[in-house]
């Protein structure tokens, strides 16, 4: 069986102050939920905040990117090196506002990846297919590709260390969600193409969890489905009582 992942990403929100704030609500709400990991990304400059507040709870703290060099002419980069002693033990990469906004490539995810995973990062990597490539029946195709091109490019013990996370990107902010059946279908694509590259045992230990509108409302559905490990929460995490229902449904 394996062990479920509930994932809250805050995108750009929350001061240092908000952090805590929403640390010292939510903890309480979730001192008991032993059945899954808790993890939650807030942006770079609250990360020291949430790891501190954070401190001997079981809530693990992750940045919502991460640069392939240790150092360098770099601005406005952070390496892992630094993500990890900030506090951070997950990385977020390959997030579809990533690629749509900032030019990530299925070979930059590829090396943010490789590089998180050397400084003792867990790297929580995202796929997914756009509204026209799901209406035009391209959805395993395009998975495929950035299955290959991304985390497929790991060695089988880096690969053995990470987190997919399947986001369509017509769901993501819009209130549309993928029908529990839609997403175990993703799901089960994607642990195919880590068979055929990797192993059956490489595949059937890989966690794979699901973002796209996820609420307090729907999870009970989704995570019916066993191919879901877990869930990536965007603007539901934001909110300390409704993260919780979401980690404790």
């Amino acid at each position: 069986m394996r062990r479920r992942v509930i994932a809250g990403n805050w995108k750009m929100y929350k001061t240092q102050a908000e952090t805590r704030a929403f640390f010292t609500a939510f903890l309480p709400l979730v001192a008991g939920a032993g059945h899954c990991d808790i993890v939650i990304a807030p942006p770079y400059p609250s990360l020291a905040a949430a790891a501190e507040a954070a401190r001997g709870s079981a809530v693990g703290i992750a940045a919502q990117n991460v640069f392939w060099e240790k150092e360098g002419a770099f601005t406005g980069e952070v390496s892992a090196g630094m993500l990890a002693e900030a506090g951070c033990r997950y990385a977020i990469i390959g997030h579809s506002e990533r690629r749509q906004f900032f030019g990530e490539t299925d070979e930059t995810v590829a090396k943010r990846s490789k590089a998180a995973l050397a400084a003792g990062l867990t790297p929580i990597v995202c796929v997914g297919e756009l509204l026209a490539e799901r209406e035009g029946g391209k959805t395993e195709e395009v998975l495929g590709r950035q299955f290959r091109g991304g985390p497929g490019s790991l060695t089988a013990e880096e690969f053995s260390r990470i987190l997919l996370a399947y986001e369509p990107v017509w769901a993501i902010g819009t209130g549309r969600v993928a029908t529990p059946e839609i997403a175990a279908a993703a799901h089960r694509s994607l642990r195919q193409c880590a068979a055929e590259k990797f192993s059956a045992a490489a595949a059937s230990a890989l966690r794979i969890l699901y973002g796209g509108s996820v609420k307090p409302d729907n999870i009970k559905g989704l995570m019916a489905q066993e191919e879901l490990d877990g869930a990536l929460v965007g603007g539901a995490s934001l909110d300390a009582k409704s993260f919780a229902a979401i980690v404790n449904h």
